[in-house]
């Protein structure tokens, strides 16, 4: 089987299952993400040489009681009732507990934007690999699930809109890139990255979301106008921190010395290598979706 053709294939699989667990539940949306997650730690956690059994049983704990916090607050508080015979309330002002993860995560993206532009650094310290598996790596699972859910309820548009950005992104900066590309983007990082296929992305991106929401997320005629903007917003945010994601996850493999983050998709690479834009965007459309909150 050729190179082409196995990679057609997995990335085929791996669309396949993405959308089916998405349309399909919430729940399934969940295990899917909980899954990544406990394979994106085992990768990076092999990246920068720690064993992975402490990050991934730690790592999925955070995502699992988080998520029951989040949106199964009364159920995860009488389940507790009928196993200790008391009477748990889990009355978490979840807004508060979004508030401070995102703080969190928000510090670690700063710290790896920063680390983008340590030369000098070859080996990464015990306590920051421990620090990026947190707020690099397992907080930003948990603001995928949450940037799902919109303003109220569990909407499977949101996070399939956000992702078609994504791959329209990725797609036209490698087209645009490969077809007029001649000033380097990062070279000591990415060599192949040009500014050209950058602002081609962003361009395409952003005529993505357009597109989204005039005919996908199909808002209330007096309300598209609003849409238009918010999803072109988050077109914008893709295309500038969907690459930055994307510089960091190479750093660190530039560091260990290794073209992919995993074997797991043949000619895809690893779970790391096909999230890593998703992973960095997610907090800061998070944030985004705050501040529309606030404002409005």
């Amino acid at each position: 089987m050729n190179e082409t053709l196995k990679r057609s294939i997995s990335g085929a699989i791996y669309v396949i299952l993405l959308l089916a667990s998405i349309l399909y539940s919430t729940e399934t949306f969940f295990i899917l993400f909980g899954v990544f997650l406990i394979i994106t730690i085992y990768e990076f956690s092999h990246l920068v040489k720690i064993n992975s059994f402490i990050p991934i049983l730690s790592g999925i704990s955070v995502y699992a009681i988080i998520t029951l916090v989040s949106h199964y607050n009364k159920q995860t508080s009488a389940f507790l009732n009928s196993i200790f015979q008391s009477k748990i309330d889990l009355n978490i002002n979840i807004q508060q507990l979004n508030l401070i993860l995102l703080a969190v995560t928000i510090v670690v993206s700063v710290k790896c934007i920063l680390f983008l532009f340590y030369d000098s650094v070859q080996e990464i310290s015990t306590s920051s690999k421990y620090l990026y598996l947190l707020g690099y790596i397992t907080l930003p699972f948990i603001f995928i699930t949450k940037i799902s859910f919109g303003i109220n309820d569990y909407n499977p548009k949101i996070i399939i809109g956000l992702f078609i950005i994504i791959w329209t992104n990725d797609t036209f900066a490698y087209i645009v890139g490969k077809s007029i590309g001649t000033h380097k983007l990062f070279e000591k990082i990415s060599p192949k990255k040009t500014i050209e296929g950058f602002l081609g992305g962003i361009i395409f991106a952003v005529l993505a979301g357009f597109l989204i929401s005039k005919f996908y997320i199909k808002p209330k005629p007096e309300f598209s106008e609003k849409s238009i903007l918010i999803w072109t917003s988050i077109a914008l945010i893709v295309g500038i921190f969907g690459t930055i994601g994307d510089l960091i996850e190479s750093k660190f493999k530039r560091i260990a010395g290794v073209k992919d983050s995993g074997k797991i998709m043949p000619g895809h690479g690893g779970i790391l290598d096909r999230l890593d834009s998703i992973i960095f965007v997610a907090p800061i459309v998070f944030l985004f979706y705050q501040i529309l909150n606030y404002v409005s």
